[in-house]
């Protein structure tokens, strides 16, 4: 059951049941409710932040001379009318105040209820005041802002306890241009006002401007386009036209360019072969040589680690599935080729279906493209760099800093008997690297890594090597406590 936002539990009954929760965790005892995971992830990352829990107040990132002139610059500062009209109107009544943030957390704008906007000056939460995770701890601005997901935080869920009487959700907004965070959209009001409904409240409203950017980006594409019809067909059948950050927004057939891609502005990016680049009124024409065919195109894996896994092909991102994630992976391990047989074997063991193989193959090839990954044998003919090649170059050169801000399981839901014999050797070469060194601090950042935060051997060791007075010694006992009793 989740208690944070169980509708048949009373918001105060919930917060005190929170605390005891709260209080438990952080002082490594057995609590009587497990933390919602985002929250717990998120206690993590604060607590990495050396956020202090028992008190703490938001740092100032502009004060109020330089608001106006951060505001006007701010590419929500139109949508702001939009939404006080969308979310206050209902805010107001149930003791809310509607709050929008830049990237990186700080308050740019805070309107609503008058009662509860004097009760937020007595915490700090004010314009001009930072709420990043790594300013502040757990909230729903900052956690938001980490995750790129919409989330409420409710009462001690906060990590610091200042906020412990308050309740909040929020969701991010991203450009459409670019994918990039401007901001999040959240309301705020005293923990009695919780209610599930609030959330999706925030959702609509971020996706509303979301949809009207993406219009104004469609409606600015196709004016753009038509300006410059005739310095598309002037320049051939090998051009195309960017948008002021690279990315396509018309091309012509031989270019081999779709809409959307994004290509490098710096030395021509994506472009194969002979390039030239000419400035237009928000944009470029893009003129592409005829020898772009023959370059191999740029292939950028994402393949460590418990998020999605990812390939980017010159400059475009595309999400995997495990399956294809898998094969990719064993294509980068063995960089001569496999069959069809072969890999079959290594994905499924006896069992596996050279048939299926060849048919994910198919689906994976058109979604990279058929240069990307050639056939007979399967092999990557695109020029990598892939995170799991530069995390096995670093292990091999010993460079621990290297190999530890690489930290990060190799595919770990993958089943896969030789992904998992990757994953294990890769890990265990981690581990002996990190385990001899007498650097505190690069075990300490190990440890809060996915590949070490639950190694007793390693929090011990961190724990061993830490100053009596470091502020993170106590973090370390308490997560070392807590795995020894789990395993007891």
């Amino acid at each position: 059951m989740d208690i944070s936002y169980d509708s048949s539990v009373d918001p105060l009954e919930r917060a005190r049941l929170l605390e005891r929760v709260h209080a438990a965790v952080l002082a490594g005892d057995r609590a009587p409710h497990e933390p919602r995971p985002v929250v717990f992830e998120s206690w993590r990352r604060s607590l990495a932040a050396q956020i202090v829990p028992d008190f703490g107040e938001p740092p100032v990132s502009f004060d109020h001379g330089e608001l106006d002139d951060v505001r006007q610059e701010h590419p929500l500062a139109r949508w702001v009318p939009m939404l006080r009209q969308t979310l206050l109107d209902g805010a107001e009544g149930a003791g809310q105040v509607m709050i929008i943030t830049d990237a990186d957390g700080t308050i740019l704008w805070r309107e609503g209820h008058p009662a509860v906007r004097r009760d937020a000056d007595r915490v700090h939460l004010a314009e001009g005041t930072r709420w990043a995770e790594t300013a502040i701890g757990t909230n729903a601005m900052g956690t938001t802002l980490a995750t790129g997901a919409p989330v409420q935080i409710h009462s001690a869920e906060h990590l610091v306890r200042t906020y412990h009487s308050w309740t909040c959700a929020a969701c991010p907004i991203r450009d459409p241009e670019t994918g990039a965070l401007l901001g999040a959209i959240d309301l705020s009001g005293p923990l009695h006002t919780m209610h599930p409904a609030l959330l999706a409240l925030v959702v609509a409203a971020a996706r509303i401007i979301e949809n009207e950017l993406r219009w104004r980006l469609l409606a600015s594409d196709a004016l753009f386009t038509q300006r410059n019809e005739h310095h598309l067909a002037e320049a051939g059948q090998g051009a195309a036209l960017l948008s002021h950050t690279g990315r396509v927004v018309a091309s012509a057939p031989a270019a081999r360019l779709v809409p959307g891609q994004r290509v490098g502005l710096d030395d021509g990016g994506t472009c194969l072969g002979e390039a030239g680049l000419e400035p237009l009124d928000g944009g470029y024409l893009l003129r592409v040589g005829q020898r772009r065919s023959r370059r191999k195109p740029r292939l950028s894996l994402e393949l460590l680690g418990s998020g999605t896994p990812a390939a980017t092909v010159d400059g475009v991102r595309h999400e995997l599935s495990l399956r294809h994630a898998e094969m990719l992976a064993l294509l980068v391990m063995h960089p001569r080729g496999l069959t069809a047989e072969r890999l079959a074997l290594l994905l499924h063991g006896e069992q596996g279906n050279p048939t299926t193989v060849r048919v994910e193959i198919h689906r994976l090839r058109n979604v990279l493209g058929r240069h990307v990954v050639e056939t007979k044998p399967y092999r990557i003919t695109a020029d990598v760099d892939a995170d799991l090649l530069v995390l096995r170059e670093a292990l091999r050169r010993g460079d621990v800093e290297a190999a530890v801000e690489r930290a990060g399981l190799l595919l770990p839901d993958s089943e896969s008997a030789a992904v998992r014999a990757e994953r294990d050797e890769l890990l265990a070469s981690m581990r002996g690297w990190v385990l001899g060194t007498e650097n505190a601090d690069l075990l300490w950042r190990f440890a809060n890594t996915e590949a070490g935060r639950d190694d007793p051997e390693v929090l011990e060791r961190a724990r061993d090597l830490s100053a009596p007075d470091a502020p993170h010694r106590d973090v370390l006992e308490t997560r070392l406590r807590l795995l020894l009793e789990d395993e007891a």
